[in-house]
């Protein structure tokens, strides 16, 4: 393959030309019929847990009774919101026909240390993006020789800007300055393109309200370990059943990438907001405030690379929940409906979750060693039966929403990694300025215990906890207290796993790409001789 940069067809490991696994509309509407069969239980356990909760003389300690509580009134609107989002999901029908000379649309690539085995079959397929007049550009925020050589090769424009400064959204606006398409595509650089990308989603932009359409991110790398595969059962309920809902109530958000923006609508936001760690989140507030509408298109349409080990997961998880916290102050300032409010409060909340997860796993410890505890007039067997079938079905509910993608290692995931929305919401408050960090495209197989440490010394103090009570006496109460602990620290390890014993790779075997989807790929990229 003379002059090529890469040959998609000699390296069947990409999985990123695989066709994608994805539920059908079909299928999503099916889990909605479910999930709307199991609200009405919902509210009579909540109601039931809440009602048992609150009566007169439960308090125990009272500071440790207010904390509880607080916490559980927390998940109770994070579910609530949950519900509401849910329930009002749906999937579009496919994009109208684009009417008249086919518009001019400007393909942003933007890349700063990815390794170029990643980038250049995202860029070959965009440059063979078919349903628009494409310029694709290549946003080198490094200075990369072989970046300027690749964009020539494949027939794509080359931009590199002095300094780095504003990081991606930086990238983004001094690319935005030279360029003029009326229709902007964004693609980070590991999503490779479907080339039916802009025939599904241009359509809806004859809709001058219309900001932008957002599709899926999807992580074809699922497959490639147990942390992956936990990383992605995260992301496809968001871009799931929370996706469909929020674009029901005309409260989608960018997602930064595989996009489609209306230039004008970038425009009068005032760009992409350079100060913010999650530029697309904020970006979204900017246009909904000045009225533009988002779409959200339930299908697959580019397929990237999610993180491969628990180091490049816990970057990515700070990164987003720094960005979402920081951006409360302008959700609830922004001339926003009611509506688009309250969910954009929702989404940035959600990452307060950790300090509720500390709080449960104190619990024990605090009973064990100081005999303190927050519910007085009950036993171990009274709480259990009012909390624990509120619990289960809220855990049932979201693996519902999800058709079946969630699973427990994603939920344990979550919870392995409380230290992150900890230590985020303590970094906003204090104002400490970020840095844009680019999820690395390849994993580490070896073991990563640093990256967990927090939940290691959680892990810990559950152990000596359980030793003491058991040494001590064993007593029921004790014996209850323990068998939380054990609980806790059973998530825990499950969750850490990855990073304790490191990346196991797949066994299965490589599949091998989809000639529908590599061929073009091949051809843009041989088009140009060395």
């Amino acid at each position: 393959m003379k002059g090529s940069v890469v040959d998609p067809m000699e390296t069947p490991g990409d999985v990123r030309l695989d066709p994608p696994i994805w539920r059908q509309p079909a299928e999503w509407q099916a889990a909605q019929a479910k999930l709307r069969l199991l609200l009405p239980l919902s509210v009579v356990l909540a109601a039931w847990y809440f009602e048992w909760l609150l009566r007169s003389g439960r308090v125990g300690n009272p500071v440790l009774f207010g904390l509880l509580v607080a916490a559980e009134v927390f998940n109770l609107v994070q579910a609530a919101g949950f519900w509401w989002t849910c329930w009002h999901g749906r999937d579009r029908e496919p994009a109208p026909a684009w009417t008249g000379p086919l518009p001019a649309v400007d393909v942003m690539i933007p890349v700063y240390n990815e390794p170029i085995d990643v980038v250049a079959p995202t860029v070959a397929a965009a440059v063979a993006l078919r349903g628009a007049e494409v310029t694709v550009y290549l946003l080198d925020d490094a200075g990369r020789p072989e970046l300027a050589d690749l964009a020539r090769r494949a027939g794509a424009r080359y931009l590199r800007r002095e300094g780095n400064a504003g990081a991606k959204a930086g990238n983004l606006n001094h690319a935005l300055g030279l360029t003029r398409a009326p229709y902007v595509v964004v693609f980070d650089c590991d999503h490779v393109p479907d080339l039916r990308f802009l025939e599904a989603t241009l359509g809806w932009m004859q809709d001058d309200g219309v900001g932008f359409v957002q599709t899926p991110q999807y992580y074809a790398n699922a497959r490639s370990g147990r942390l992956a595969s936990a990383a992605w059962a995260q992301q496809a309920l968001f871009f799931g059943g929370i996706a469909r809902g929020k674009d029901a109530l005309g409260a989608m958000f960018c997602c930064g990438t595989n996009v489609l923006f209306r230039r004008e609508a970038i425009e009068e936001a005032g760009g992409f907001p350079e100060k913010s760690l999650t530029e697309d989140f904020e970006l979204s507030i900017l246009m909904h405030e000045r009225g533009w509408r988002s779409i959200y298109v339930n299908e697959v349409l580019a397929q990237g690379l999610g993180p491969e080990d628990m180091a490049s997961f816990v970057s990515q998880q700070q990164r987003w929940a720094r960005g979402c916290l920081a951006a409360i102050p302008a959700a609830i300032k922004a001339d926003l409906p009611w509506r688009l409010r309250q969910q954009y409060l929702l989404s940035c909340m959600f990452f307060l979750s950790g300090w509720t997860f500390v709080l449960y796993m104190a619990l024990p410890v605090i009973r064990i060693f100081f005999g303190a505890q927050p519910l007085a007039g009950a036993t171990a067997d009274q709480f259990l039966l009012h909390f624990a079938p509120y619990f289960c079905v809220s855990l049932l509910a979201v693996a519902v929403a999800g058709a079946g993608a969630y699973t427990f290692d994603a939920f344990a995931l979550l919870i392995s990694t409380f230290f992150v929305q900890v230590l985020s919401t303590m970094l906003v408050i204090f104002r400490r300025r970020g840095k844009f960090v680019v999820t690395p495209k390849h994993g580490v197989d070896g073991p990563q215990p640093g990256s967990v440490l927090p939940a290691l010394v959680v892990m810990g103090f559950l152990l000596a906890a359980m030793a003491y009570a058991l040494d001590r006496s064993l007593t029921a109460a004790s014996l209850n207290n323990v068998a939380f602990a054990l609980l806790h620290l059973s998530v825990l390890v499950v969750g850490s796993w990855s990073a304790i014993v490191g990346r196991r790779r797949s066994t299965e075997e490589p599949v091998a790409p989809a000639p529908e989807r590599v061929e073009p790929v091949r051809a843009e990229l041989e088009k140009v001789p060395a």
